[in-house]
Parts: structure tokens; sequence; C-alpha cells
């Protein structure tokens, strides 16, 4: 059961009416990395997670991602306030009012126009919220990496919109906000080095001769740390393809009737190496023209 407390989690104070920061906010209101879709990615990992732990700690953490929601979307609105009186109620001369949700350079303008300076679901570009923001896999040791990813995403994204303005009360309002992507990390992490062995994820253990082989595949200096030497890495210089061993094609077992089919087709659609065909595009084109 969820209830609605109609006090914020966090005070917000504006200074003053700012459009163009308001849909930069909007980034984390409708945003791939914003509230909105952490608090369904973890939701919906909650509904099916059975350990008692992690799924109390998965709704809690989504419970407060919407409150989260809330802060920002309140913030958008009333960044938004003077905006949306001068706009549904024409009290200025239009190139004034045109240029008044312009001068910040960005597209606040059309969210004032199609959305009268609310807080849609979209992101700052103005494209809409989408469930395939939601990566959950349904493997708790693969979840909640990518919830600590997520999280540090998103965190990123409150320092550079921190650094985006002047107002004190945002400022802090987002400070806050950030501080908490931190506190989830730490909850994520916590969680899953709970679970042991949670590397590597799943249940399978791979095959030994390639979970610790690494393949050089670029040209040029090679650069070698922690992540392809020491640690009983097998570093392959030059690797060949087919690193099973076999002739590295592809094939597959037809039964009779797929084969004749299949070698009638290679016969009608074969291509003669040796034709010289005149094209529409050569009868087409300028003489010494080669493009």
């Amino acid at each position: 059961m969820f209830m609605h407390n109609k006090r914020l989690q966090y005070t917000v104070r504006v200074a003053q009416p700012n459009p163009g920061l308001a849909n930069l906010l909007l980034e984390q209101f409708g945003g791939p990395q914003g509230e909105l879709a952490a608090a369904m990615r973890y939701f919906t990992q909650a509904v099916s997670e059975d350990d008692p732990g992690r799924k109390d700690m998965l709704f809690d953490i989504a419970t407060e991602e919407l409150s989260h929601l809330e802060v920002i979307g309140s913030i958008v609105v009333m960044l938004n306030k003077g905006a949306k009186g001068r706009l549904a109620e024409g009290t200025e001369e239009e190139g004034e009012l045109y240029r008044s949700l312009t001068g910040a350079g960005n597209d606040s303008h059309i969210t004032s126009l199609l959305y009268g300076a609310g807080a849609p679901l979209v992101n700052s570009a103005g494209v809409p919220w989408n469930a395939a923001y939601i990566d959950t896999i349904g493997e708790p040791t693969a979840d909640l990496r990518s919830n600590i990813a997520a999280e540090a995403r998103a965190k990123i994204v409150y320092e550079r919109l921190i650094n985006l303005t002047d107002d004190p009360g945002i400022k802090d309002a987002l400070g806050f906000l950030m501080s908490r992507e931190i506190a989830h990390q730490r909850s994520f992490e916590k969680a899953l080095h709970a679970i042991q062995p949670n590397f590597p994820q799943g249940k399978l253990p791979g095959d030994p001769a390639f979970n610790r082989t690494f393949f050089n595949l670029s040209q040029g200096e090679e650069v070698r740390g922690a992540w392809n030497e020491g640690q009983d890495w097998v570093y392959v210089d030059q690797p060949e393809p087919a690193v099973d061993g076999g002739d590295g094609s592809a094939s597959v077992q037809l039964d009779e009737g797929s084969a004749a089919a299949l070698e009638a087709l290679k016969a009608r659609t074969a291509s003669d190496p040796a034709a010289q065909p005149l094209t529409a595009a050569e009868l087409g084109r300028v003489n010494g023209d080669d493009d």
C-alpha cells in the first residue's frame, strides 16, 4: 500500500523563475538517469525478489525515488511559475514573451508551450520517458551491479546540474538528491557483497580456458595493467582465429530436402565474377564523373 505525504522529503526553495533551468532539470524527471527510471527499476526488482532483506531494501529505495521525483517535479514547476501565468494569460507582447522563454538558449519554450510550463515525463531534450530505461534482468548479482552504476550516473548528472545554477535553494536541494544517490550506492554495494560468491553472475562458472584470457585485438602500443596482466591472466598478444581449435567456419546439419533447396537457391542467385554489366547508374552519370 502506498500513501502520499503532502510534505516533500526535502524543502524546495527557489529564488526566482528560470524556464531554461527548469528544462534542464527535466533530465532527472523523465530522463534515462532520472528518478522515475530509478523508482521503476527498483520496484520491478523488489516485486520479484525472494530474499526478504533485499526485497525490503528495494521497496524502500524505490519509494524514496518516487519522493525524489516529486522534489524534482516541484523544482521544475516553481522555476516555470512566472512563464506559466504569462503564457496562459498573454500578459506580455508576443516578442517579449518569446524572448523570456528562449533567453536561456534551450528548448524551454517547447516545454512551456506543449505542457503548460508543468513537469512532463520527458528529458531535457523533450524525448518522452521510455520503459526501455529499465534494465532489470532478474538475477540479483547482475541487477545490483546495474543499480550501483545507475546511481553513479545519476550522481554525475546532479553534479552537472548543480554547476549550472547559482540559486542557493536549488543547489541545496540538488545536493541532497545527489547525496542520496551515494547512500543508495552504499546499500546496493553491501547487498551485493552479502551474496557470496557473487562473481561470476548467475550459476554457471564459465570455461576455465577463457575466464582469465585477454586477447590483444588492437594494433599499436599496448598498455598493460591489472585488467590484462598478473593474477593468472593469460595474455594472447596475437590471437589466431578460431581460438577453440576449429577451422573458424560456421556450419549446420541440414536434412536432405533443405540441403537440396539451398543448393538450388545458390545456383539461381550465383554471381558471374567475369561479368561487366552496364548499370543504370553508369547510364545516368555525367561524362568523366566517377562519383
